[in-house]
């Protein structure tokens, strides 16, 4: 009768094995406490928005902000919500809109 062993992997410090299985669904998981971070939120409002391609289109530019760590459309309001590790310039959020082909119409009241 022989042992069975499975082959030792270097850790890469990925959550993954080198094969791209993942780790986890048993018991060796651990709780991983993530310490909450202060984050600013922006409400803007946007011209021309009409369905989802819109919405993308705008999120993906606010996105390539720097700091920026969420973004929501939403076409049948206007609104546009930005969270962000740090208040954004104005400026920046226009060009960002101005870029997917949509207006900024400033911030929402």
């Amino acid at each position: 009768m022989t042992a069975e062993t499975e082959p030792t992997t270097q850790s890469t410090g990925s959550c993954c094995s080198p094969t791209g299985a993942c780790h986890g669904g048993g018991t060796d998981v651990q709780d991983v406490q993530i310490e909450p971070t202060e984050s600013v939120t922006a409400v803007y409002e946007v011209k021309g928005m009409t369905c989802g391609h819109c919405e993308g289109a705008v999120s993906e530019e606010i996105s390539s902000l720097g700091g920026v760590t969420s973004v929501e459309a939403v076409a049948a309001t206007g609104r546009v919500t930005v969270s962000s590790k740090a208040p954004l310039a104005e400026d920046a959020v226009r060009a960002a809109v101005d870029e997917a082909g949509y207006e900024l119409v400033g911030r929402a009241a």
